[in-house]
């Protein structure tokens, strides 16, 4: 954002202060409580707020910078005026403010508050009348106090949670007492002298903390001091507002102040962008952990609530926060100072960066925020940070907090936190000291000051000397050491911003690459903006570390990144922003030095390296000024203006501060050099204007001129807007990618085409989601009974986000929340009126939008919440014709899923039917199904296998179609099943999509398919076998190929219907001879077991071709995992045995090896057929080179698959 406003400066103003502009009492029209601040009428009048107004401020206007004259006076007196008495402190403050244009740009306040005494007769009166009444009052209170047994009082209990302890604690002393003791927040108009707050403002379109601030001090010490100051104040005003220029890029400044020099720098063209707010105080008030915290959170776009008593401490962690963000900027609500007019902000549904004062005495617990799911609240003062619960880790967390506390210690500063820093005003030394001759000499030399002026000066320097004395040299010590403060300050920043600037180098060093330029011109790109994709998502995740996808995949979703990948493609026809600019020349530097092209999932973190250079060319700049600015000179004033008078900011000459074009002499007094690098500036940094003007709504920037406006209607209008966000955000960001992505996902999952979203993707976008219904229902949601009995330990914003989840996985949600609308009266007493869910057009079209996520399935509960006990019902579904036949059989199961199994479930005798309650097993895989009777009647033919989710209601068929029982089928006594996710009302369609082949007949249809095939329907099958092989074995290369948060079920791909086991034994069936007299099944495993007892055999016969056998040949092998199947313990039967073979085979890689071993085993000729595929030698070679493809893969077996076996 600095860059920005430096952009917007350049071309709109050279100037380095826009406005200048006093706050205060205006006499005229009198006290004028403040009713939005919220307080209570029992507090001293001395204690509430009354309203502050703009008195003067020059110039009138600015070309490009409109004055807003209520957003600057909110800003300056955020609490309003402020009365004291001399019996407390006066002590001046100081804070800073931001406004934020339309166009993103920024302009920058720095506020030096002071105490005036109040002269006005008509002022002291009301403010002693109003104490008298007030004491009457308490008085009254706390008869009646006394009178209801001290119970409190209804309108103590009612006042604002903001409101000063120390008010109610004065309510209290007063039971019984007299006229109060004179003391704090007591006023007698006789003895005492009444005090109000006044400010002084200086707005600049850069962000010149420390020229600032020394500038408005030396103003306020000029008018404290009793010695007049060398030239009247509208001298050194106007010289600041119309003579000090912008210093040029990587150029320093020297101007000139009341009291002495104050230096100022500007960063060049490739240097990071002015930030000159304290970022080491940041970190001491915070801490390095809580820092880099409150930083991920501002990233992922949270509502972020900064709390503190000190407006300055307010503004130092949020300019902190934003100048960390570089490249990126925040696109949102940015409010580091809220007064109470404007709380009403922090119901706003979006989100936003915003500060509000902590009233003395006031708690964290005090605070009723309308949502807090979302939200990161910093309490300042007491350096905590509660961030929300489910924010990601920052990449590299650990390393970067590690730099950034060895930074500080180099420094001196705790990482640590919790130190309170004192005010940078109240740090220096009140002193009055003249201009330095030196500085005068210089300033005849550039050609700024004649002769003639020269001497008047220098007799006034002498004055300045003659009444100071020997302060003179304590006061060089104290300006020396302060400047010594800065530069050490400056250096601190510099390097801070270094180290992350150099992490974001290293998160996006090749985001350029993933970037889509789909339009040929800006227009058409402008058009189809909504509909259309910037960023590859999916493949720039593919390439990152697996520990910085969390926090990748969400901070891809933000807005702030989507403007960053806008500008990126806008730079195509129009100017590059300079933020930007500034980021790809560093990435194109950093590509020159670094040449390793190692696979950045695996990079190593890497320290800052371009530390020292940066600090060094800022210390040089603050150690010697490159230019020096007009010094202040006498103005064509009126006879007795700018007289001084000790204690009291004078009435300024409007004439002379109006405007800059003044007759006298000195106001034409710019160097030729200084305007032609004023020009050569504009010229360099103006973008386009056609083109800016085209793309400037692109920015999400709330302007100032709005929220800061207290009018009822721009109120309504305001909250208007964020509704119309909303129901945007819900269309286009959220459902719409939702259902598109996911529609896609499952075209994929059909063989249609490839993933364009991953799971990891999809979690980030019902995440979105989440946050979408929190900011808009609130608490709402939090009321289902088993979201509430799922773990005590789960916060209120953790059952909120469990019932969305779930509901949205039942497909449930628009109807779920379209139900609890449906109380008007009850939601009319919980909500505003500019609430969204009175808004009953909008809130009937955002149900539309989340009744449209019913079309696709979601599994976000079943995956998220892993830790949860979730209830299953198992149903066995046999044959119809032969159900009676499961009363002899006694089984179990044992259910397996994406995160675990759930152990043997005996079911009851006599039933088909269990109903069990285990952790949550997520997907379902695999389902083991086996049976304890061996009896001969003990045998059922099943049909498949019923799993129910109790609570997603989502229901998994487990194909079997195969017997179960000794004596029939292969004899298994276990069968490990391939499961499917069903949809209500396709059960009848579900065989279509049977994960294991079912066998409705004996033999199987595979095999009287394959033994049926003859002449040239053989060599036609032939080759639909190898195609088969070959895409089960493409599917297993491309899962591996996959990240891994991306890929699905290996079991469904080894041993599901298409699977590599399936494909294989085609491959194995072909043109195996069978003996059809009494129509029995052919199964692979008895070929396989003869072979490996034809191999053993001829080893020990010693006839294997004449040679002897080298122990450790792939057939030794094979014989060992052969018998070791065998002899298993598991009573699995024929075709569980060459599932198990094949799995065994693949994840030791081994089987490419066997099957060239069965092609040439001698018992093959006998029992193949002379066209089948194991007997042509090119169709082996082929298969083994498909299988070798697999070998440099790590296979990972289900426990269901490979139980009982130890190979």
């Amino acid at each position: 954002m600095n860059g920005t406003a430096a952009t917007t400066a350049g071309s709109g103003s050279c100037r380095f202060a826009h406005y200048f502009v006093v706050c205060g009492l205006d006499t005229d029209t009198g006290l004028e409580p403040d009713d939005g601040a919220g307080e209570s009428l029992e507090q001293s009048p001395l204690r509430r707020s009354f309203k502050s107004k703009v008195l003067v401020h020059y110039p009138e206007c600015t070309e490009k910078n409109p004055f807003n004259k209520n957003a600057v006076n909110m800003l300056c007196m955020p609490r309003g005026l402020s009365f004291r008495t001399q019996a407390e402190r006066l002590d001046p403050q100081f804070h800073s403010f931001t406004l934020v244009f339309d166009d993103g740009s920024r302009s920058y306040g720095f506020v030096h508050t002071f105490y005036e005494e109040v002269t006005s007769p008509a002022i002291t009166t009301a403010m002693h009348t109003l104490y008298q009444m007030h004491q009457v009052e308490r008085q009254s209170n706390a008869s009646s106090s006394a009178s209801s047994s001290s119970a409190s009082s209804p309108s103590t209990s009612s006042m604002d949670s903001l409101v000063s302890s120390l008010d109610e604690s004065d309510v209290e002393s007063l039971a019984g007492v007299a006229p109060c003791a004179a003391g704090v927040g007591s006023y007698d108009a006789s003895k005492d002298t009444l005090y109000v707050s006044k400010a002084l403002c200086l707005l600049t379109p850069l962000p010149f903390l420390q020229a600032s601030r020394q500038f408005l001090s030396q103003l306020h010490q000029a008018v404290a001091s009793n010695t007049a100051p060398p030239l009247p104040l509208e001298s050194y005003i106007h010289n600041i507002l119309y003579e000090v220029p912008l210093p040029p890029p990587g150029r320093s400044l020297r101007f000139h102040g009341v009291q002495g020099p104050i230096l100022c720098q500007r960063p060049g063209p490739g240097e990071l962008p002015l930030g000159e707010f304290p970022l080491g105080e940041a970190f001491c008030l915070l801490g390095v952990d809580n820092m880099v915290q409150l930083l991920t959170c501002a990233l992922l776009e949270t509502q972020v609530l900064l709390y503190s008593q000190d407006y300055q401490r307010l503004m130092t962690v949020a300019e902190g926060i934003t100048t960390l963000l570089f490249p990126f900027q925040w696109q949102h609500m940015y409010l580091p100072i809220t007064s109470a007019p404007i709380y009403h902000l922090l119901d706003a549904p979006v989100p936003f960066l915003m500060g509000i004062q902590r009233r003395e005495g006031a708690q964290r617990s005090s605070l009723h925020l309308s949502h807090e799911a979302n939200l990161c609240f910093v309490d300042i003062d007491n350096h905590r940070v509660e961030a929300p619960e489910d924010l990601p880790v920052f990449p590299d967390q650990t390393e970067l907090i590690q730099e950034l506390t060895e930074i500080l210690q180099r420094f001196g500063l705790p990482p640590q936190g919790g130190v309170l820093t004192k005010p940078s005003l109240t740090s220096s030394s009140p002193r009055l000291s003249s201009l330095v001759l030196e500085d005068l000499m210089e300033d005849r030399r550039n050609g700024n000051l004649g002769g003639d002026e020269l001497a008047v000066l220098e007799k006034l320097q002498a004055l300045a000397k003659q009444c100071e004395g020997g302060n003179m040299a304590d006061g060089a010590k104290t300006l020396a050491l302060e400047e010594d403060d800065d530069v050490k300050a400056a250096k601190l920043n510099i390097q801070i911003r270094e180290v992350f600037a150099g992490r974001f180098t290293a998160m996006f060093g090749r985001y350029d690459q993933f970037v889509i330029n789909s339009s040929f011109d800006l227009d058409s790109w402008l058009s189809n903006r909504e509909g259309s994709c910037n960023f590859d998502k999916g493949s720039f995740l593919s390439v990152q570390p697996a520990s910085h996808l969390t926090f990748m995949s969400r901070f891809l979703e933000t807005a702030m990144f989507s403007s960053f990948v806008d500008g990126k493609v806008i730079s195509r026809w129009a100017d590059r922003e300079p933020m930007q600019q500034l980021f790809d020349s560093r990435l194109e530097r950093e590509r020159l030095y670094d040449t390793d092209e190692k696979d950045k999932r695996n990079s190593r973190y890497r320290k800052c390296t371009s530390l020292l250079e940066p600090a060094q060319t800022i210390e040089r700049r603050l150690k010697k000024a490159d230019h020096t600015a007009i010094h202040p000179h006498l103005l064509n004033m009126k006879i007795g203006q700018g007289r001084h008078q000790p204690g009291y900011f004078p009435r300024l000459q409007a004439d002379v501060l109006a405007q800059g074009n003044s007759s006298n002499k000195w106001s034409g007094r710019v160097t030729a050099s200084r305007k032609s690098e004023s020009r050569k500036f504009t010229e360099h940094s103006g973008a386009d204007l056609d083109q800016t003007q085209k793309h400037i709504f692109l920015r999400k920037n709330l302007a100032h001129v709005k929220l800061l406006d207290p009018n009822p209607q721009i109120i309504i209008q305001t909250h208007r807007e964020f509704v119309d966000g909303l129901l945007n955000e819900c269309r286009l960001k959220l459902t719409k990618r939702l259902l598109m992505e996911r529609m896609g996902k499952e075209s994929v999952e059909l063989g249609q085409g490839e993933a364009n979203i991953t799971g990891l993707q999809e979690n980030t976008l019902i995440h979105g989601l989440c946050d979408l219904l929190e900011r808009t229902w609130g608490m709402a949601c939090s009321s289902n009974s088993f979201i509430q009995t799922m773990s005590e330990g789960m916060s209120e914003v953790g059952h909120a986000r469990a019932w969305i989840h779930l509901a949205l996985e039942k497909k449930m949600l628009s109807q779920h929340l379209k139900e609890l609308l449906t109380n008007q009266e009850l939601i009319r007493q919980l909500y505003k009126p500019h609430a969204f869910l009175l808004c009953e057009e909008e809130r009937e079209q955002f149900l539309f939008h989340l009744l449209s996520l019913n079309t696709v399935d979601y599994l976000c509960f079943t995956r998220v919440f892993t830790s949860i006990s979730i209830p299953y019902r198992v149903a066995i579904i046999p044959m119809k014709k032969l159900s009676i036949a499961m009363a002899a059989v006694n089984p179990w199961v044992c259910v397996s899923g994406e995160l675990g199994d759930s152990g043997v479930k005996q079911f009851p005798k006599n039933t088909q039917e269990i109903y069990f309650q285990c952790k949550n097993l997520g997907r379902l895989s695999t389902l083991q199904l086996g049976q304890e009777n061996s009896g001969l009647l003990a045998k059922c033919l099943i049909d498949c296998v019923m799993v129910y989710n109790e609570i997603t209601g989502h229901t998994y068929k487990f194909p079997c179609g195969r017997w179960l029982g000794k004596g029939v089928g292969d004899g298994s006594l276990e069968r490990v099943l391939i499961g499917q996710l069903i949809t209500p009302g396709a059960e009848e369609d579900s065989g279509r999509w049977s994960a294991t082949p079912p066998e409705l007949a004996s033999p199987s249809q595979t095999v009287m398919t394959v033994l049926g095939s003859l002449g040239s329907r053989t060599r036609v099958h032939a080759v639909e076998v190898q195609e088969d092989m070959r895409e089960a074995a493409n599917n297993l290369v491309k899962y591996f190929h996959k990240p891994e948060q991306e890929r699905g079920n290996l079991t469904v791909l080894l041993c599901g219907e298409g699977g590599l086991v399936c494909a294989l034994e085609k491959f194995l069936l072909h043109g195996l001879k069978s003996s059809r007299l009494f129509q029995r099944s052919v199964f692979v495993w008895d070929y396989i077991e003869k072979a490996v007892v034809s191999l053993e055999t001829a080893d020990q016969m010693g006839d294997l071709n004449g040679s002897t056998r080298a122990k450790g040949q792939p057939w030794d092998s094979l014989c060992h995992y052969v018998n070791a199947i065998n002899s298993s313990p598991r009573n699995i039967g024929k075709e569980g045995k060459f599932q198990l073979f094949v799995c065994l085979g693949i994840r030791d890689q081994l089987l490419a090896l066997w099957l060239p071993l069965l092609a040439e085993c001698p018992l093959t000729g006998r029992t193949y057929e002379d066209s089948a595929l194991l007997r042509d030698r090119a169709s082996v070679q082929a298969l083994s080179r498909i299988l070798h493809t697999l070998y440099g893969f790590n296979v990972t077996l289900e426990a269901s698959l490979v139980k009982g076996i130890e190979l």
